[in-house]
C-alpha cells in the first residue's frame, strides 16, 4: 500500500477513497435570496447564501465524503479523511431501534433513505453505503435491520464509527472486511 502522510500533503487525501483515483470533481450547488438594486437591475446585497458542494470521482462516479469545500478550496474533513483513504471496507449487518417519531416515512419511495437517516444520521445517507433489509414496529419503536458498508482501519474502529453514528440501540449481529482494489493498476497508479 502507498504510504499516505499528513493532511498538509495534498496526495494524501486528495483521492477516492474507494478506487483511488485523482480525477476528481466538484459540484457546487448555490442557493441565495439577493437584493436587486432598482437603478442598474443588477444583484446589489446578499440577504443569504447556502453553498452546497458534492466531490465526486469521475472514474467511479461515487461521492467523496472525506473531502469538503472551505473558501474555494477542497479540503479534507478531519477525522474523516485517513480512516476512509487508508482503511479497508467493512460490511456490518445491523439492528437500530429508534423511536417512532423518529422516522419521517416507512413506506414508499423515499423510505429507505428516511429509516436510514433515522438510524445512522447525515453519515447513513452520505458516508455509508446502507441497504435497510427490513423494519418493524414494536412498542413505539421501529427496528431497522440493515447492511452497512463502512470504511475504517480495523474492527474496533468500524465499530466505533456505527456506534457514534448510532441514533438508537444498536445491534451489530455480524461485522466482515471487505478486499480493497489496490493502489495501483497494471496501467500505473491511480
Amino acid at each position: 500500500m502507498e504510504a499516505f502522510g499528513h493532511p498538509d500533503e495534498t496526495g494524501a487525501w486528495l483521492r477516492c477513497y474507494r478506487c483511488w483515483s485523482r480525477n476528481l470533481e466538484v459540484q457546487l450547488h448555490v442557493e441565495g435570496i439577493y437584493k436587486i438594486d432598482p437603478d442598474t437591475a443588477e444583484r446589489s446585497e446578499t440577504i443569504d447564501e447556502l453553498h452546497e458542494a458534492v466531490i465526486q470521482c469521475v472514474d467511479c462516479l461515487h461521492d467523496q465524503p472525506h473531502l469538503t469545500l472551505v473558501d474555494g478550496r477542497i479540503a479534507p474533513v478531519p477525522d474523516r479523511w485517513e480512516r476512509m483513504v487508508t482503511g479497508t471496507p467493512w460490511v456490518a449487518s445491523a439492528i437500530v431501534s429508534v423511536p417512532e417519531e423518529s422516522v419521517e416515512v416507512c413506506a414508499g419511495p423515499e423510505a429507505a433513505e428516511s429509516l436510514t437517516h433515522a438510524a445512522l444520521g447525515d453519515a447513513g445517507v452520505r458516508e455509508f453505503f446502507a441497504h435497510v433489509r427490513f423494519h418493524k414496529h414494536e412498542d413505539g419503536q421501529i427496528v431497522i435491520h440493515m447492511l452497512v458498508e463502512l470504511y475504517a482501519r480495523n474492527a474496533n474502529e468500524a465499530a466505533e464509527v456505527l456506534e457514534e453514528a448510532s441514533r438508537g440501540n444498536l445491534t451489530i449481529a455480524s461485522l466482515a472486511e471487505e478486499s480493497r482494489p489496490p493502489a495501483s493498476s497494471p496501467h500505473g497508479p491511480h
